[in-house]
């Protein structure tokens, strides 16, 4: 056992003595080490339940013989850091999460890991440790929070996002604000849409490192205990059998994780995560793979923000196994590929059901031919840029609009919700790249201000930050080449001709060459703001978002 190497022989006399300070037991002590990788805080509503799964797992582990050992990660609560300075730690916390991860298990030799996230950056962050320490482990993750209901409508917290907007446009009143505010987050989870938490928490499933029900049974369910139990189980036999994640996490289930992406239509921020995953593991997945899958594969579900139902909807008509046995027979899937269940894909699938076809589309009756995410090039984005397409209205797929130029979130806020913006206009915000924001912020307070204006229809945003997974219409982001790195962004002037072309799969900006390379002469980058500890090394470290935003 990899534990024995702190633990066994005369000279680690001292070393047991440390662990029975702690109350361990001699027969505690011989069995295989399980690290607990818990999130849980009382900052994140996804994380508050936390410590109770966590200890759902520890008697799963004790129960098939083997001793549990918790230890914490941070997490950001995107929807609190939104909107203000704490959103450009965000996307940075990947990292941080990932090293203290690697610290922990490298300075105390576990035999093997079970990991509890479940929002935005701790589902990938956990995921790159996994894949850069390569030791039996799985994933349970919190679970989704159930959808609020006002006005006799499912509603969620983009719902109170996009209410903001309404309430400055004269479409809602304060006391219709307040009361969507009151019910739209009814309890503990990750919002309940298909937004990031959701999307990495999914993809988890589907990559084979989580056990099936993982990305959807809701967090209040009784079923998530019962889970977690099974995971704290499951690891004990990972552990026996010497199955290690660079085993499932091979490139067959990167892709049919990607595909899975774009038949449930996840957050864009997956085109992030995917690839900074896969590089812990020695893989490449580039751009060109997100679009080539996306071509061939069904859109089959329609998730909040891009349609009516929620999680607890998608769990009931049969979850993440419900829409990988809907493709299977498409061929898009590899079901020969290992999952943490100690059975391929295929043998999984065999037990999966579909209840409900209109929340799990049949492939002869998809909501669109193509997947949920498109990957834009053009001389706007010459590295790409990411949309949601399963979430933008269908006259706004092509369009072409007047270039509103913003240098920051603020600005551009601040115009949307003086109403300084008018259908037609293309906003665009700059220098809220990984290098240039720093952090790349996510934009959900404009694109909600814009949908809650009822503008979302009318006009379209680019960015060189990205977006939250409760983001819907024609928001285009991780725009390549950021504008800090000199990208063709920098050179946008207000009134420029922008065309958009979504099933074209391109993003122009309608000035000529020569009138590019002149503005190019004397341009000069916005200089940074001044920087000090984490985000000033995180700035001079981070790659393009064209490369996952990793660190290298």
């Amino acid at each position: 056992m990899r534990s024995d190497l702190m633990k066994k022989g005369p000279e680690r006399a001292p070393h047991r003595a440390l662990l029975k300070a702690m109350g361990y037991t001699d027969p505690e002590i011989r069995r295989p080490l399980i690290g607990v990788v818990s999130a849980a805080s009382d900052v994140v509503p996804g994380h508050v339940h936390l410590d109770i799964l966590a200890a759902d797992v520890k008697a799963g582990i004790r129960s098939a013989g083997g001793t549990p050992m918790a230890f914490p990660v941070i997490g950001v609560c995107d929807g609190l850091a939104m909107g203000h300075t704490g959103m450009k730690y965000s996307l940075a916390s990947r990292e941080l999460i990932a090293d203290s991860i690697e610290v922990m298990a490298m300075a105390h030799p576990f035999d093997g890991l079970v990991f509890l996230p479940n929002c935005d950056k701790i589902v990938p962050g956990m995921l790159m440790a996994a894949l850069r320490l390569d030791l039996p482990c799985l994933f349970v993750s919190g679970g989704p929070m159930l959808a609020g209901h006002a006005g006799g409508q499912p509603v969620d917290l983009i719902s109170v996002f996009e209410g903001v907007g309404a309430l400055r446009s004269g479409r809602m009143k304060a006391g219709d604000l307040k009361a969507l505010e009151d019910a739209a987050c009814p309890g503990c989870g990750s919002c309940a849409g298909m937004f990031t938490a959701n999307s990495m928490n999914c993809l988890t499933e589907a990559i084979g490192l989580a056990l099936p029900g993982n990305g959807t049974i809701p967090a209040v369910h009784a079923a998530r205990r019962r889970l977690a139990k099974m995971a704290g189980v499951k690891v004990m036999a990972l552990v026996r059998r010497g199955l290690r994640p660079r085993r499932i996490a091979r490139m067959e289930a990167f892709r049919n994780a990607m595909t899975i992406d774009m038949a449930l239509g996840c957050s864009t921020n997956t085109v992030l995560h995917l690839p900074a995953i896969a590089h812990e593991a020695g893989l490449t997945l580039d751009l060109d793979l997100f679009n080539a899958l996306s071509g061939q594969t069904p859109n089959l579900c329609r998730l909040s923000p891009a349609g009516p139902h929620h999680l607890e909807d998608l769990d009931r008509a049969g979850g993440v196994p419900g829409v990988m046995k809907t493709l299977a027979p498409s061929g898009l899937l590899d079901l020969k590929a290992l999952t943490v269940t100690g059975r391929t894909l295929g043998e999984t699938l065999r037990r999966a059901r579909v209840a409900d076809r209109e929340v799990i589309r049949p492939l002869e009756r998809p909501f669109s031919a193509t997947g949920g995410i498109a990957i834009l090039k053009g001389n706007l984005a010459p590295e790409g840029a990411v949309v949601k397409a399963s979430g933008v209205a269908p006259e706004m797929l092509v369009n072409e609009g007047r270039a509103r130029v913003f240098d920051g979130e603020e600005a551009a806020m601040a115009a949307i919700l003086a109403g300084a913006i008018r259908p037609g206009d293309i906003v665009v915000i700059r220098y809220e790249g990984p290098r240039g924001g720093p952090g790349m912020r996510e934009m959900l307070g404009p694109t909600a201000a814009i949908a809650g204006m009822g503008l979302d229809k009318t006009v379209a945003l680019l960015t060189d930050g990205r977006f939250s997974g409760g983001t819907r219409g024609a928001a285009i982001g991780h725009i390549a080449p950021e504008a800090a790195a000199g990208g063709p962004i920098a050179l946008i002037e207000e009134g420029d001709r922008i065309r958009i072309d979504i099933p074209g799969r391109t993003l122009g900006l309608q000035v000529p060459a020569e009138t590019l390379a002149e503005r190019r002469q004397g341009f000069r980058p916005r200089p940074p703001a001044p920087l000090t500890g984490y985000l000033a090394r995180y700035a001079r470290q981070v790659a393009s978002a064209g490369q996952g935003a990793i660190i290298l």
